[in-house]
Parts: structure tokens; C-alpha cells; sequence
């Protein structure tokens, strides 16, 4: 299945994608796509919903992040070999991990607003997963078994913050709207291979980012069983997986986001997003 939530921030409903790709509401039958719905048993249920008998999401409708309640909003840095070699940094030999403020999640279009004296506001097209069992030291054998659906990410970053303010990376990828997630949760049993799937970021129409994640240093299934070796991984908690290589900072000269930009993320099975800068 495809997992939505629509209508405006703070107030989304729950839906799903049918098969004629119509937004269907799922209000009636759950009250939000919580933790507790990220189960197998729960998932499988809605599967077996005839979505057809549902009613259409209006037109134009608002959509938030496809997840509620998410607890941990992990993120992994330097994932993707030519990334790693753009930013002029080692292969790194163990994930690069750092977190996201829960406040940064965001719509997959919402309006993306420039922090305040912003001249270094990068972008970074990432698949995302959500956990849907507790995972703790699992191995690598069967850690895709723990994850509920995957969906496409920006891992929106002001690079000032992040390098020159003397702290973590979360410094300056945790501001308001720096995490626009969706349009849609799909699946695991809808995507069995993570490990395929094209990515594509343009801005104002001219790509920066092509690539697979069949490009990633550590796929999926070894960052699961990493995480869990030091966290616990709750049901509903997210993580995204690295950007590859095409950011503005990787550029000769830098390039960076100004107001009026507009960023468009294809991600195949993942969906689109489209973001506008102010």
C-alpha cells in the first residue's frame, strides 16, 4: 500500500493510494497512522481494505508527513561513495549518524523558508525508511523484517550551521521544514529491494542529484542492525539513509538555495515532492 495523511499541518487524516492512484480518506477506519499501525498484523488488515468503497481525499489537498508520533527521526551522513568523494572526506568505515529535530518534519511540498540571513541552504534527496517492529543488536539476516515502509526524503541543510557553529550536524538540518517527507509510506511487502531505487533532484528545472541507491555505502538491511546496536529502534521511528553525490556545497563554485528556488524529488515508487524557497 501507499500511506498518505492530508489536510493541513497539525491536523492530517489518514489515507491511502488505490489502484487508480486516487487519494482515498481512511478516517472512518483508523485514527491516524500512529506507532501502533506500523505492525505487520495492522498493515495487513489495511491491505485487505477495498479502498474503492472509501472516500475520495479532496483535490488539492495538503499532505503531511505519512507517519505520525514518530519518536526518533535518525539520519546517516556520507552514504553514498561519490558523495563522500565530492565533500572531500574518507569512505567512512562504520555510518556517519546524527539526528534531525522532530520539528523539522514537513509536508513533501510544503513551503521550505530560508533561515534567517541564510546564503548557505543546501538540498539532499534521500529514501527514508520507517521502523515498524522494536528492533534491538539484531543482525544484518532478517533486520528488513523490522521495517514498516520506505518513502522519499530532503534532508534539507543550511551548511553554515552545520560546519562552522562548533556543534553537530543537527545544528543545521533541524530547522523548521528541513525534513519534507512523503507524499506516501509505502510498504515493505509493495518494495522487497531498497537496494533499487532511482533518485533524481532538480532545481529550477536543471538536475543536481541522478543516482541509485544501489550506490549506497551501507544498504538498508546493515543500517538497521547498526542502529540497533547502540538504540533501540521503536515502531514509527524514521530514518534516512544519505544523500549521493550533486549538493550544492560539492559544487565548484557552491551553489546554494535563494528565495524563489524551487526544488522537484523523484523517487520512482517513492513519489514526487515539489518545494518552493522563501
Amino acid at each position: 500500500m501507499k500511506l498518505i495523511r492530508h489536510g493541513a499541518s497539525g491536523c492530517e487524516k489518514p489515507g491511502a493510494i488505490d489502484s487508480q492512484g486516487q487519494a482515498r480518506d481512511l478516517s472512518d477506519l483508523v485514527p491516524d497512522f500512529t506507532p501502533e499501525w506500523m505492525a505487520p498484523g495492522r498493515l495487513a488488515a489495511l491491505a485487505a481494505v477495498d479502498l474503492q468503497r472509501l472516500p475520495l481525499v479532496a483535490q488539492g489537498s495538503r499532505l503531511g508527513p505519512p507517519v505520525a508520533g514518530t519518536r526518533q527521526f535518525v539520519a546517516i551522513g556520507l552514504n553514498y561513495r561519490r558523495h563522500a568523494e565530492e565533500s572531500g572526506l574518507d569512505i567512512p568505515k562504520e555510518p556517519v549518524v546524527f539526528h534531525k529535530a522532530l520539528s523539522s518534519l514537513g509536508g513533501p511540498d510544503d513551503e521550505v523558508r530560508l533561515p534567517e540571513a541564510s546564503v548557505a541552504t543546501d538540498w539532499e534527496i534521500e529514501l527514508g525508511f520507517v521502523i515498524g517492529t522494536r528492533a534491538s543488536r539484531i543482525p544484518v539476516e532478517g533486520a528488513l523484517a523490522h521495517v514498516a515502509g520506505y518513502l522519499l526524503a530532503n534532508d534539507i541543510s543550511e551548511r553554515d550551521w552545520q560546519i562552522k557553529r562548533n556543534g553537530q550536524w543537527g545544528k543545521g538540518k533541524s530547522f523548521d521544514g528541513f525534513g519534507p517527507v512523503g507524499p506516501w509510506l509505502v510498504t515493505a511487502d509493495e518494495l522487497p529491494d531498497p537496494q533499487a531505487i532511482e533518485l533524481t533532484l532538480s532545481v529550477n528545472g536543471e538536475v543536481m542529484q541522478r543516482s541509485s541507491t544501489a550506490d549506497m555505502i551501507f544498504p538498508v538491511a546493515c543500517l538497521v542492525s547498526y542502529l540497533s546496536q547502540f538504540m533501540t529502534l521503536l515502531p514509527g521511528d524514521l530514518v534516512i539513509t544519505g544523500t549521493p553525490e550533486g549538493v550544492g556545497l560539492g559544487m565548484k563554485p557552491p551553489r546554494f538555495l535563494k528565495s524563489g528556488d524551487v526544488m522537484s524529488l523523484d523517487g520512482g515508487v517513492l513519489g514526487r515532492q515539489l518545494q518552493r524557497v522563501r
